[in-house]
């Protein structure tokens, strides 16, 4: 289950991944919302938590995840994933260079930190 963080601010969206993850879910949360956000915004940030209770995608959401990244490649300012699961660590130390913008990957215990570093203004 995916679920809409609040509290961010303007131009940032965030997500909270539980459980399992489906297609369903990036169709019915995430889908929508970021084509709202690039409705308004050229360049957006992303704050993705998946949390300790997170089981894994399944394909489909997998998917969606890649054609959305894919639709929007140019337009992501900055992306800060937050997860103590370990491969998906691993995932984005090895991929994180292919994100467009800046991307950055926290712990957990550090969302604090993640939140702060998405807020903050781009140097120029």
């Amino acid at each position: 289950m995916i679920k809409q963080m609040e509290g961010l601010p303007a131009g940032t969206l965030g997500f909270r991944a539980h459980g399992r993850v489906t297609a369903d879910d990036y169709e019915r949360v995430v889908v929508p919302d970021v084509e709202a956000a690039f409705a308004l915004n050229r360049k957006l940030r992303l704050l993705y938590v998946i949390d300790e209770d997170f089981t894994g995608f399944d394909p489909g959401a997998m998917w969606d995840d890649v054609k959305m990244g894919a639709r929007h490649f140019s337009g992501w300012e900055r992306v800060a994933l937050v997860t103590d699961v370990t491969w998906l660590r691993a995932t984005a130390n090895a991929m994180g260079f292919m994100m467009p913008g800046e991307f950055r990957l926290f712990s957990l215990a550090d969302l604090e930190t993640a939140k702060r570093w998405i807020a903050e203004l781009l140097p120029g």
